[in-house]
């Protein structure tokens, strides 16, 4: 690292030994130095520039993202994207940027930034989408017409075509939705408190869909 004149007369054998120490050393190095006040403050500029890119759900608003690595320990996972809108993680577009090491940036990086820069936390429902222009507004989601004005057997109907769309498969949603891992933010290994609270009730929430997945398949009515 240090381009001294005697490695000129490394073999190549060591000399890609070294290099790839001098890759994963930089990486840590960069792990470290973008959770500093000069490191958080050039992310910020490439955050408002959305150099990261921007979240793929179209009620996100196209939300720039934040860089996440999954463990803090070399070798393990790629960096993932994190949206601080729907806190959803993602897989770069470029398999380039998908091969990176997610060490090399961590898991406290987007959550430190975050509380570091609180004006940054995005609101979670832009300000010209409400009930009465939403989709579904507050009525009841689509295909559970039984309280709708001239809805007569429609529920039914729909509950019935779900029925045999879900008994056409083998797979279980339910179940591919127990096991799916929820992402939990974490600072330095710690989680973040109003987040973990918020997430406790959104569990609760995930349960009582799993439930009603599974009476789905079951079919009950």
């Amino acid at each position: 690292m240090l381009n001294r004149p005697e490695d000129d007369d490394l073999d190549d054998e060591v000399r890609g030994t070294v290099e790839i120490s001098a890759r994963l050393l930089y990486g840590l190095i960069h792990q470290r130095w973008i959770v500093t006040s000069r490191g958080l403050a050039k992310m910020l500029e490439k955050y408002k520039k959305a150099d990261f890119g921007r979240c793929p759900r179209v009620l996100c608003h196209s939300q720039p993202l934040l860089p996440c690595g999954l463990t803090d320990l070399p070798y393990e996972k790629p960096v993932k994207l994190y949206c601080p809108r729907c806190e959803d993680l993602y897989s770069p577009k470029s398999s380039r940027h998908g091969s990176i090491d997610g060490a090399y940036f961590g898991s406290t990086f987007p959550h430190m930034f975050l509380m570091v820069y609180p004006h940054m936390i995005p609101t979670k429902a832009s300000p010209d989408v409400g009930p009465a222009s939403s989709p579904y507004g507050t009525g009841p989601l689509p295909g559970n017409t039984a309280g709708a004005p001239g809805g007569g057997n429609g529920g039914a109907a729909a509950n019935s075509g779900r029925n045999a769309a879900v008994g056409s498969t083998n797979v279980s949603t339910a179940a591919a939705a127990a096991k799916a891992d929820r992402y939990i933010p974490k600072v330095f290994g710690f989680k973040v408190n109003e987040i973990a609270k918020l997430q406790r009730w959104q569990g609760a929430v995930r349960d009582r869909q799993i439930t009603r997945l599974e009476a789905l398949e079951r079919g009950d009515s």
